[in-house]
């Protein structure tokens, strides 16, 4: 598929989208637009799975009378090998075609074309089929969040069954061509709409949502030097987004694991995961607090991500100084800013070998207290901090703080010093949004794998110097972009003035001449 093929999708996708809009917010439309493509996603993956087992006896599953004899043990026998292989299952009659179909019948007096009971019960069977099986806690209420009688989606049952018909009706025109292994066609474009809905929902995008260029930083900061990775974690996964950038980056993950705090946002990510078709056995995500409740509190990864949220208020608990994850520090994050309370809870997690990388606001770079204290213990005791980055203003949704990316290994290869990178002033500015570009991200990735002193950019900083200075990572304490101002001759431009008088004086000699001529008044 070429990029304007892509993009053309991608558009009609947004413009389906926007058929449900109307007095819906932009995290309300979207529950609904994303749960119906992931939807029909499982119909065609079901479709194809089920005529490949019946290829053989040279019929297809949409061709099957449910009823006959005949035809419920071929849907038992289908059932069985769905729920192993895909983790679900779906009746023809339920497959996401046919019910479209029926939504939009013109047959005069027939009420077939009510769909919104039916449609309903499908979602609610998808998850009841997993009941008892191993990917039942994965598609557990899955669907909790499309509420197909609200309101909100039109004041009568006949008016909601239309809009939602016509949806489906326009998602069905649409190949998703699932049938090209090779391609993450659908993939690709739930990660558009994921980005399209968090630009338009201001504050709350920073739950669900990190922008693609961070993503894709993040990614090849904890990729670095690894082609295979047997885990990858992100403790604030949001819609999962940031797990499946690190897969890109590298050949295969065996293991995602995740944890998000937000129900609908919870959901999102377990359908982001297998409609990107990451197999229900390879991903495991939990819905909790990841600091009051972590849920994988036994295991360590190879790569961690996170983008939490920023500053966010936590209990700090005393009870946590006897926690494995605190206890060795000493002290606490306070209850006012969690930043160091998550950059604990992942280095716990982190495996020996393995790198992780966290946004933090930079105030988490030099606040005093019990911050300060567990920089110190991190740098001093433990060593851990291989690299501070600075990032521009403006590039996150909902808040146009600057930001910083900390990368802690626990087998630094370079122990003598940290490396500082300020790429806060590289970036294109889109709108009222700061974009990094492929030529930023290329830099900022570049200059941290080869550990680069750039002038104005970049330094390596020795342990020494940072304790020097109280563990306060501020970068410009590190990098110096000062830029010297040229130097104004005040000579030169005193001689200018003067030449600029005489050339004046010159100039109201003729004017006045002119004016004598014409008989008129001089201006001055």
């Amino acid at each position: 598929m070429s990029e304007d093929q892509k993009k053309q999708l991608e558009q009609q996708l947004w413009n389906i989208a926007n058929t449900l809009r109307g007095k819906m917010n932009a995290d309300e439309f979207r529950d609904y637009i994303l749960g119906f493509i992931f939807y029909k996603y499982l119909s065609e993956r079901m479709d194809i799975y089920a005529n490949s087992i019946l290829k053989a006896d040279k019929i297809k599953y949409i061709d099957i009378k449910e009823n006959s004899k005949q035809g419920k043990e071929y849907i038992e026998a289908i059932r069985e090998e769905s729920l192993e292989k895909l983790g679900y299952f779906l009746k023809p009659s339920e497959l996401f075609s046919e019910v479209a179909k029926r939504g939009n019948s013109d047959k005069e007096e027939d009420e077939s074309n009510f769909i919104l009971e039916d449609l309903q019960k499908i979602l609610t069977n998808i998850q009841q089929s997993t009941m008892g099986t191993e990917s039942e806690e994965d598609f557990d209420h899955l669907f909790e969040d499309m509420d197909l009688n609200s309101t909100k989606l039109g004041k009568t049952p006949e008016a909601r069954n239309a809009i939602i018909a016509k949806v489906l009706s326009h998602l069905d025109k649409i190949d998703f061509k699932l049938e090209h292994t090779e391609l993450d066609v659908l993939g690709d474009a739930y990660e558009y709409l994921i980005g399209q809905f968090a630009s338009g929902a201001g504050k709350k995008a920073g739950e669900f949502y990190t922008p693609q260029e961070v993503s894709m930083v993040l990614a090849k900061l904890v990729t670095t030097g690894k082609q295979k990775l047997k885990s990858v974690y992100d403790p604030t996964c949001g819609s999962g987004s940031l797990l499946l950038r690190v897969a890109r980056e590298v050949k295969d993950v065996a293991m995602f694991y995740g944890q998000e705090l937000n129900r609908t946002t919870y959901n999102l990510a377990r359908m982001n995961m297998i409609l990107h078709g990451v197999h229900y056995r390879k991903f495991d995500i939990k819905q909790e607090d990841t600091l009051e409740h972590p849920q994988h509190i036994d295991k360590t990864f190879e790569a961690i991500v996170a983008n939490p949220p920023f500053s966010a208020k936590w209990s700090a608990n005393p009870l946590f100084t006897s926690d494995d994850r605190f206890s060795q520090y000493g002290k606490l994050a306070p209850s006012s800013k969690a930043d160091f309370a998550f950059v604990q809870h992942m280095i716990y997690h982190l495996a020996e070998n393995g790198i992780m990388a966290i946004v933090l606001p930079h105030g988490a770079l030099f606040r005093s207290g019990a911050e300060q204290h567990i920089r110190r213990y991190l740098i001093e005791d433990k060593n851990y901090l291989d690299a501070v980055i600075g990032l521009p203003a403006n590039i996150f949704y909902g808040t146009s703080i600057p930001t910083c990316i900390m990368v802690f290994k626990k087998c630094r290869e370079n122990p003598e010093d940290i490396l500082f990178i300020d790429a806060g002033n590289d970036f294109e500015k889109v709108k009222t949004q700061n974009i990094l570009r492929e030529q930023h991200i290329n830099k900022i990735i570049d200059t941290y794998r080869h550990r680069a002193e750039i002038d104005k950019y970049s330094k390596k900083a020795g342990l020494q110097e940072i304790a020097s200075n109280d563990y306060n990572l501020n970068i410009p304490r590190y990098v110096d972009t000062f830029e010297e101002e040229e130097q104004i001759d005040i000579n030169a431009i005193a001689n200018e003035l003067k030449t600029l008088d005489k050339t004046i004086e010159k100039t109201d000699i003729t004017i006045a001449t002119f004016c004598a001529a014409l008989g008129i008044e001089t201006p001055f």
